[in-house]
């Protein structure tokens, strides 16, 4: 009788497991809006295998040091076109970074690119901007355990503004199923 339970209980974590949300990267676009200021060497989707993914970006900053940095954060979900979904907010990136726990928000999206990049420190920033790895699983985790999202096609899209210019644009596209 034991053991059939255990059995039971066994197949059901694993069905559960099966069913569980997962994200999948389809495009990564960079858009360096001000070439005298900085242009990308790379922004692309890496394919290690069919389930793992993860992108990877280096911006080139051509005046540094940069002291007064500013990032617009926008989530959009796909409903007949992109849409506005729960978040659109500008921050300043450099006050940001001297207490992330002044803003929740804010810092939930940071704690995705915080260990992957060289974006870990407060302002002024005198190098190049790398992203290394930003896995799906690391995506993944995110928008299903820590902050639960319905499933869809979703577009992170960030203005990176320096001096109250807007330089450069990121667009993360990706599906959650």
């Amino acid at each position: 009788m034991m053991g059939a339970y255990f059995v039971w209980l066994l197949v059901m974590m694993f069905s559960l497991k099966m069913i569980s949300a997962h994200v999948e990267f389809t495009n990564f676009k960079c858009k360096a809006l001000d070439q005298e200021f900085c242009n990308f060497e790379y922004c692309a989707i890496k394919a290690v295998n069919r389930s793992y993914k993860y992108l990877t970006a280096k911006a080139y900053l051509h005046k540094i040091p940069v002291t007064r940095v500013k990032v617009s954060i926008g989530l959009y979900k796909r409903f007949s076109g992109y849409k506005p979904f729960l978040y659109n907010l500008t921050v300043d990136a450099c006050k940001f970074l001297k207490n992330p726990k002044s803003n929740p928000v804010t810092s939930y999206f940071y704690e995705f690119i915080k260990e992957i990049s060289n974006m870990n420190h407060t302002c002024p920033f005198d190098h190049d901007l790398v992203w290394d790895k930003l896995s799906n699983e690391n995506v993944n985790y995110r928008m299903t355990k820590i902050l639960s999202f319905p499933k869809g096609d979703y577009m992170v899209e960030l203005h990176w503004i320096a001096y109250d210019i807007t330089r450069a644009v990121l667009k993360i596209y990706f599906t959650l199923s």
